[in-house]
């Protein structure tokens, strides 16, 4: 069966108010004026950075989330609108807020978050179940950031379970946290990819071992490939039960301004790469190449290349 799209991204869909330098070590304190240079209005969430990603490196990708009825929704499509990521599971709650950001930058790219959940955290169960045709029209789909999603958390594994059976792959980001393990081990035998950041994944597991973090999900039924972002450490994959894959860090090419989103970068690289039929270490490599790229600008996806360019960096 052909595929209109080869990845749907879902969940946090944000709109992002940028503001730099602040300095993060010091309170701001009552009645201050502080100065800053010019705000940015930009896009951000799994759903911008991911989805954006993986339009740039080539694929061809939709958003599934929830807005509101207000000005901040319209900024969210016109910037998807810019970058081809298609707006057809880009859905008006009648209630809900669109999600805001407001993104505190510290002069070393370090970052601090005033963050409105907004309309996404309304998504559950029958937003994803009276939409699964969306679904079946796409190779994989991509949730995040799982913790953030009270109304699905526990519909998930149902959720999960019927979009794999449309044919589409599934795949999972968590976020803060990363969350407690409770919710999350009937998830993950429904997914085929799972790669949390490190600090997420020890709080899920309470290891601080990579091999055993992967042990840990294994053990809870994962069967699909997992990993764990390891910063400036790179990354771990794990393509199946006793196999482990190393990604090492790409240098930047640039200065690191900002690392908004890089982790959300480094995943849709990564899915880029499975889905343009890679090896687990090539799909690895071009990620990391991602997320370095995504360092070197103001905001997640402004330093985002193409897959040439991409491919190059990373040295395929």
């Amino acid at each position: 069966m052909s595929k209109d799209f080869d990845a749907i991204v879902c969940g946090s869909c944000v709109v992002d108010v940028l503001v730099r330098p602040v300095d993060l070590e010091r309170a701001i304190g009552g009645g201050k004026l502080i100065q800053a240079e010019p705000l940015e209005l930009t896009t951000g969430g799994i759903v911008a950075n991911s989805g954006i990603t993986l339009t740039r490196l080539g694929m061809r990708a939709a958003a599934f989330s929830y807005v509101g009825n207000d000005a901040w929704a319209e900024v969210i499509r016109q910037r998807y609108a810019a970058e081809g990521l298609d707006d057809a599971g880009l859905l008006t709650h009648p209630t809900g807020a669109t999600s805001t950001t407001a993104v505190l930058i510290d002069p070393s790219g370090e970052r601090s978050f005033l963050h409105c959940v907004g309309a996404p955290k309304l998504l559950n169960r029958a937003a994803f179940m009276d939409h699964l045709d969306l679904f079946a029209r796409s190779r994989s789909m991509l949730l995040g950031y799982y913790p953030l999603l009270p109304n699905l958390i526990d519909d998930l594994p149902e959720v999960l379970a019927a979009i794999r059976k449309t044919g589409c792959m599934t795949a999972l980001d968590a976020a803060g946290d990363g969350g407690e393990m409770g919710p999350l081990a009937p998830v993950l035998p429904h997914l085929d990819l799972y790669v949390p950041s490190l600090a997420e994944a020890h709080h899920q597991t309470g290891e601080e071992d990579p091999q055993k973090i992967i042990a840990a999900y294994r053990s809870a039924g994962a069967a699909g490939m997992l990993g764990v972002k390891l910063g400036s450490r790179g990354a771990i994959l794990s393509p199946k039960a006793g196999e482990f894959v190393d990604v090492a860090i790409t240098k930047p090419p640039g200065d690191v301004v900002d690392t908004t989103g890089a982790g959300d970068c480094f995943l849709g690289g990564l899915l880029a790469g499975l889905l343009r039929g890679m090896s687990p270490a090539d799909a690895g490599r071009l990620g990391s190449a991602t997320g370095a790229c995504c360092v070197t600008r103001l905001g997640a996806t402004a330093g985002i290349r193409n897959f040439d360019e991409t491919a190059k960096l990373a040295g395929l």
